[in-house]
């Protein structure tokens, strides 16, 4: 064996790929995956946007969340990246000025394409647990389905599915109605 197979990945072997390409460091392993095809970036950047323009203004106070587009979260050594997360404004009161986030945010969303499925669930899931991270939701725009866990005594609990040209109110954010056509590209099937 070599000695590159022996040691684990570092944060220096993450700053070493390509900008194509999204790069994560967990538990000792370098992934990668390429930036999101159309129909995973409409939906990340519309559900960004559309939860942004409602919780993450300066009027909603200490009831606000901050909404980040692909925040890098570094957490226990594991250099992360959610498509989405957000914190809430009365847990973090001021918005961080750093490269990175040190803490763990209240909800994460992870936009499903075929490359991410088995990080994003079988990887990232089981961390964002161990850092408590109290919602995670799992978009698939290939399918037209969202799948929202919540935290409970330290596992994960399907708290809903939803899916097509629902109009749903969603955990963490059920004061907001969210109509999820405006995610897929196409309509959803009948």
């Amino acid at each position: 064996m070599t000695e590159l197979a022996l040691r684990h990945a570092t944060y220096e072997d993450l700053l070493k790929i390509p900008d194509h390409l999204v790069a994560e460091l967990i538990d000792g392993e370098l992934y990668t995956s390429p930036r999101p095809g159309s129909r995973c970036a409409r939906a990340n950047s519309v559900l960004g946007a559309t939860l942004s323009n409602f919780f993450d203004s300066d009027d909603r106070g200490p009831d606000g969340w901050w909404i980040v587009n692909q925040p890098e979260l570094h957490l226990a050594g594991n250099a992360l990246v959610p498509d989405i997360a957000g914190w809430r404004r009365e847990r973090v009161p001021v918005y961080p000025d750093a490269p990175a986030f040190e803490f763990a945010p209240d909800w994460c969303c992870e936009v499903q394409s075929p490359s991410s499925g088995f990080v994003d669930r079988v990887k990232k899931r089981p961390l964002y647990a161990k850092h408590g991270v109290q919602h995670v939701w799992i978009v698939d725009p290939i399918a037209q389905l969202i799948e929202v866990y919540r935290l409970e005594s330290g596992r994960w609990v399907l708290a809903g599915n939803y899916g097509g040209d629902d109009v749903v109110r969603i955990e963490p954010f059920e004061e907001f109605e969210l109509a999820l056509s405006r995610l897929w590209i196409e309509p959803a099937a009948k």
